[in-house]
């Protein structure tokens, strides 16, 4: 009952009601009305993860997850199992439902990192040949079609055949007898035919008057002419309706034999739409996940910029004021908090939106908060806010306040029993053990463990705590101030000792100083502001409000001599105590102002880091643009070097070959090399490479480590990172790209040791060609498929590319190009092929493709 009325007073209807205009179905917009606060952490945690995943699938998909089709079609299941018949438009819904079902489904499916949806969508039955055979059968107007069965199908021609005779015989009656007739008009009295007479001439139309008009002037009369064909269509219309009853009867039966798969598929589409109405609300909110700290491991509640989730909604919806946030950071060791202040500064509003966030974390909503948001996972939440006088019952404010918080009492006292026997107690402070984590008792007696995997409590250990939230307003107020502010202490000491977190506030003086006799307690404030005479709705922490009514009183106007008389009753002590508590907020907005300034800096110091990345970019942007122009242009200097040569070689060939033309072609070649060859580079500083010296393999582009002097053989070997490898003094430089000294042995000396590193027998040759430069054409790496069909190919590609290493040639030769189509799509696909190119010339050109693999 508590946990009900904390509803209530949290306003909770009000917030499910906001996040029901978020869903996308009538079934999920009634599950967030009634929206179920779960009683355990693990199904807290799986509605967290569905927001989660939602979230993420909402901003991939360009138009969000659709439901589109989806319909209640609960009744209809109902009426189905009943075995009655459901109407057209019943089993049109079905049908669409099955298709909108099918379509999320896939939508879902069809992601990665998705795993708590695929999982509750892989329960899912949509029941494709149910879904076509009710579309075959009923039409997009949710009419019975004539195709779903020959016998409607000839029976509906032969109505329309009636009807056309009938309209045709009417049609001339009306010309014969235009005197007779009020208008020319057919129109129907029930199921027949009828034509409008005046009443006068009723004789010159004979027939069966169906109706008359008001005045009694006309007569809606069926000409006999048409009677029997009238007839003959109420017989053809009553078997249509039989008909179309036949194929809804069958297609009910159908639905009543998988009803309970469609139950399933309902309620797995509520879920999903609850999931995406909360991922929805929560980014309207501009709200974070939570995470669910645990207390008895030393983390604290973290709710840094919190807002109150329907101040937020009446501000944008109702034009409402703006959102001022609190910040609610709570050490593990605080059991109490006292917010002190004065009246209409947000104490109450504080206790709503902390209470409202751990009810939100609890049933998968985000916070709206600042990341990192940290709270955590409560078994209730019980608040006695607001005034419960009631005249009816008899009852006074202090009375009402009293007996609600029994109830709160009470309710603490049984979650405490249940603990106790099933889980053990849970210690005080940043002591207390934790059920669902395991841990051990204050003194780790090891009995008999309950259900949360907790040690049972000895004798001598503290009674066990209630891990609840506990949200009082104005405790012990209503009454005698003495026995009132006596109260509020022993009950504040009570709930330190039985719930895990309490926030209570008051304007009791003795409340602010339990904080310096406990140190479970800390004490909280509202900000105001003197100048102004107004709050600021800031939340102080550390610091007890104090009291401002005389300084108020004394700048509204009231007589200076009523002011100091009421000093003088107050004391100086009380005086000492507010300009204690004034120099402390005066020291705290100090310490706010550096902090603002200390972030300011912080703010332009990672501008500057990111102007300077960026200019860092545009270098290397700007370097890489210079090394492809000065490629270009060494490739343009050796095109025209190889024309200029090819020109001289035609002279040539071309005159009659002397002696002095050879000369001439000679000196003009010399001239176009030293033109385009580049400069010579100055060889570089030679080094001996010792062990332990770091040195730089050029064709690996890898630094590494020496481990021992070069061999006979000039090879050495070295290590970088967790590979051993055995590499030759050519292909190693020292750090600053010196080349390394050796004299090789004359011709008979010892080849390569064997055994020196683990990697040496696969060590690539000493070649000039880069490491990525494909591998030596053979027998082995080369695949003739010319004449085979694609997937005959496909299935040789498969096997090749499986056991080789490296590059293949693929042989498929010109033809029509199918063969190499189907080839290039096979290698696009497969996952180990990295890329693959047309052969050179000398190997085949475009008959031949070859394929890197990764």
């Amino acid at each position: 009952m508590i946990q009900s009325e904390t509803l209530e007073l949290l306003e909770w209807s009000r917030l499910c009601q906001h996040l029901a205009t978020f869903t996308a179905t009538k079934l999920g917009a009634i599950a967030a009305r009634n929206l179920v606060v779960p009683d355990t952490q693990a199904k807290s945690q799986e509605l967290l993860n569905q927001t989660k995943e939602v979230y993420e699938l909402d901003s991939r998909l360009s138009a969000g997850l659709s439901f589109a089709g989806i319909q209640d079609i609960g009744e209809s299941l109902e009426r189905a199992e009943l075995q009655g018949i459901l109407t057209a438009e019943q089993l049109l819904a079905i049908a669409t439902t099955l298709t909108g079902t099918r379509q999320l489904r896939r939508s879902i499916d069809q992601q990665q990192d998705l795993p708590v949806l695929q999982e509750l969508v892989s329960t899912v039955k949509t029941d494709p040949e149910l879904e076509q055979d009710i579309l075959y059968c009923i039409d997009e107007q949710g009419k019975v079609a004539d195709r779903a069965s020959p016998k409607l199908a000839e029976i509906r021609d032969r109505v329309r055949q009636l009807r056309q005779r009938i309209t045709q015989t009417l049609q001339g009656i009306l010309q014969r007898q235009a005197n007779a007739v009020q208008e020319q008009l057919i129109t129907q009295r029930g199921d027949r035919f009828v034509i409008p007479v005046k009443a006068p001439q009723k004789d010159a139309i004979p027939g069966i008057v169906h109706d008359a008009s008001m005045s009694g002037a006309t007569l809606y009369v069926e000409p006999n002419a048409i009677v029997a064909l009238g007839n003959q269509l109420r017989q053809y219309i009553a078997r249509e309706q039989a008909e179309e009853e036949a194929i809804r009867r069958r297609l009910t039966e159908q639905v009543a034999a998988v009803k309970p798969d469609l139950e399933n598929l309902l309620a797995v589409v509520t879920i999903i739409d609850l999931a995406s109405a909360r991922a929805r609300y929560s980014y309207w909110l501009q709200a974070n996940p939570p995470r669910f700290c645990d207390r008895s491991q030393g983390e604290n509640t973290t709710l840094r910029q919190l807002r109150h989730p329907l101040l937020v909604w009446q501000n944008q919806h109702e034009q409402g004021q703006p959102v001022i946030p609190v910040d609610i950071i709570v050490q593990p060791h605080i059991r109490v908090i006292t917010i002190t202040g004065p009246n209409t500064g947000g104490k109450t509003v504080t206790l709503k939106t902390l209470g409202l966030a751990a009810l939100m974390a609890k049933v998968g909503l985000f916070i709206p908060a600042k990341e990192p948001v940290e709270i955590p996972w409560f078994d209730m939440v019980l608040a006695d806010i607001g005034d419960e006088q009631s005249l009816q019952q008899s009852l006074s404010t202090f009375s009402g306040h009293i007996r609600r918080i029994s109830r709160i009492l009470e309710a603490i006292g049984e979650v405490g029993s249940r603990d106790e026997l099933g889980a053990g107690s849970r210690g005080e402070g940043d002591k207390e053990d934790k059920g669902d984590k395991g841990d051990k008792g204050d003194k780790g007696d090891k009995e008999d463990k309950g259900d949360k995997g907790e040690i049972l409590a000895t004798s001598h250990q503290p009674p066990a705590t209630s891990y609840s939230l506990v949200l009082l307003d104005e405790v012990g107020a209503g009454t005698d101030p003495v026995e009132g502010s006596a109260l509020a202490i022993a009950l504040l000491r009570h709930l330190a000792d039985n719930a895990e977190l309490s926030m209570a506030t008051t304007h009791f003086g003795e409340l602010k100083a339990l904080k310096y006799q406990d140190e479970r307690f800390e004490n909280a404030s509202v900000e105001f502001n003197e100048e102004t005479l107004s709050p600021t709705y800031r939340l102080l922490w550390g610091i007890p409000g104090r009291s401002n009514a005389l300084a108020i009183a004394a700048r509204l106007g009231l007589k200076l001599e009523v002011i100091e008389q009421a000093k003088h009753q107050v004391g100086e002590a009380t005086e000492d105590v507010n300009q204690v508590i004034a120099g402390l907020e005066a020291q705290r907005r100090q310490q706010e102002t550096k902090a603002a300034q200390a972030q300011q800096l912080l703010q332009q110091t990672e501008r500057l880091y990111r102007q300077l990345s960026e200019r860092t970019a545009q270098l290397d942007a700007r370097e890489r643009e210079l090394r492809a122009s000065q490629e270009q242009a060494i490739q343009q200097a050796i095109a025209q070097a190889k024309a200029e040569i090819a020109q001289v070689i035609r002279k040539l060939q071309q005159g009659t070959p002397t002696a002095q033309a050879a000369q001439q072609a000679t000196v003009a070649i010399d001239r176009f090399a030293q033109q385009h060859t580049p400069p010579t580079p100055k060889p570089k500083a030679e080094f001996r490479p010792q062990a332990g010296d770091r040195i730089r393999i050029p064709r690996l582009g890898q630094t590494a480590e020496v481990l021992n002097e070069p061999n006979d053989d000039g090879e050495l070997i070295v290590r970088f990172g967790l590979m051993k490898m055995t590499v030759k003094l050519e292909d190693i430089e020292s750090l600053d790209g010196k080349k390394a000294n050796f004299q090789e042995r004359k011709q008979g000396g010892q080849g390569r040791q064997g055994g020196q590193g683990s990697h040496s027998s696969h060590q690539p040759p000493a070649t000039s060609h880069s490491p990525d430069s494909p591998t030596i054409r053979t027998s082995q790496n080369t695949f003739d498929i010319r004449g085979s069909r694609v997937a005959d190919a496909e299935i040789v590609l498969d096997k090749a590319i499986s056991e080789a290493s490296g590059t293949i040639w693929i042989i498929h030769g010109h033809g029509t190009g199918k063969l190499r189509q189907g080839v290039h799509n096979f290698l696009q696909q497969h996952p180990m092929v990295s890329r693959f190119e047309a052969a050179a010339p000398e190997d085949g050109g475009s008959g031949v493709t070859v394929a890197f693999l990764r």
